[in-house]
């Protein structure tokens, strides 16, 4: 069923992106429009990539959903950078890491807690994921902006890219843990079974990469014309470029893995709801944000790894939150109201700025 949704949004969607900006058609329709069918274009991308990962084994599959997992939000922020819209990239990395640990995680837990009881995951990858989640949010976030407050706008840049390097080196040490060294290791004995009875792709190997060359195509194409209609549609709202970037671009970004999410909470498969959740807020915090500083280098106007504090508090608060929700292995339909009121209360504050 939503599926069907997806195909009927991206074969109407991507003719009327292509009518609509070639006819100079309101701003604000084509907005409605362009996130529309980017929503629908990123499930297309994220089940080529579930397809090609079946085909390509466990450890090649996982460094290809970390690849394209944020791969949608990665374009628009691009498109972003060189419009010169660091501020919208900076807030939509935010509301990424808002999105996926309180909003994602929030459903998840609540509509899968209404269903059933309990639910429980894997507690050794919750405390894996915890520990990154602190580094990668509270350490490497907010050390820029302590130290950014007495340099200059050189040693800004510079600090943020070397932080930027670490980030990446230590991801790719984290994925290397966790698919090679480690893999299995910590895993519960009774979910083993359950895995290979799940491995058949949807697709076959030659149509989900033709699939994803020309979702990835489309996306990078309606994206370019989504960061040129923000500004109209910032001064028709009453919208700041901060809440642009928090709540609309990191929901659109993110919704095809956000519907995800709460479908394997319904199917009681919360290990894979926690990763999609967790995992990719680390993908964000550890690999998109400092691509993103590094391809910066290449525009006019390159971007700091430095959030405003309302940004750094909100985000340390959700992984703080996360972290103490999330570190028993278990979940209730409680906890994720917690964390849905959390995202509630930020969201109200970042429309109030």
């Amino acid at each position: 069923m939503v599926n069907k949704v997806f195909m009927l949004l991206t074969f109407i969607g991507v003719p009327l992106s292509v009518i609509g900006s070639l006819m100079h058609w309101p701003s604000i329709l084509l907005f409605v429009i362009y996130c529309l069918t980017i929503i629908a274009l990123a499930s297309y991308m994220g089940r080529a990539t579930e397809s090609l990962a079946v085909v390509a084994g466990p450890r090649i599959g996982g460094l290809l959903n970390a690849t394209f997992g944020n791969a949608v939000e990665l374009i628009i922020s691009i498109f972003s950078l060189k419009a010169g819209l660091v501020g919208v990239v900076l807030a939509s990395l935010t509301g990424s890491v808002l999105g996926n640990l309180l909003l994602v995680a929030g459903l998840s837990f609540f509509i899968g807690g209404v269903k059933f009881k309990r639910q429980k995951f894997n507690v050794y990858d919750a405390r894996h994921n915890s520990g990154l989640l602190m580094f990668a949010v509270i350490v490497a976030f907010v050390i820029p902006e302590v130290f950014s407050m007495t340099m200059n706008e050189g040693d800004t840049i510079a600090l943020s890219v070397g932080i930027s390097i670490i980030l990446i080196v230590l991801y790719v040490a984290a994925l290397l843990f966790k698919l090679v060294t480690h893999r299995g290791v910590y895993q519960p004995k009774e979910d083993k079974g359950v895995v290979h009875h799940e491995e058949e792709p949807e697709w076959g190997k030659g149509k989900a990469m033709a699939i994803l060359a020309v979702a990835t195509v489309a996306v990078a194409y309606v994206s370019e014309n989504l960061v040129h209609t923000f500004e109209a549609v910032a001064e028709s709202f009453g919208w700041t470029e901060l809440f642009i970037g928090v709540i609309i671009v990191a929901i659109v970004g993110n919704a095809a893995e956000h519907a995800s999410a709460v479908l394997m909470a319904l199917k009681n498969k919360m290990d894979i709801a926690v990763e999609i959740a967790i995992g990719s807020t680390l993908q964000v915090a550890m690999f998109v944000a400092p691509v993103l500083v590094l391809i910066s280098l290449l525009f006019p106007v390159n971007m700091p790894l430095v959030f405003t504090l309302p940004e750094l508090i909100s985000m340390a608060s959700a992984v703080l939150l996360m972290v103490v929700i999330s570190n028993d292995g278990e979940s209730n339909w409680f906890e994720g109201a917690t964390l849905l009121a959390a995202y509630f209360i930020m969201g109200i504050g970042f429309y109030l700025l």
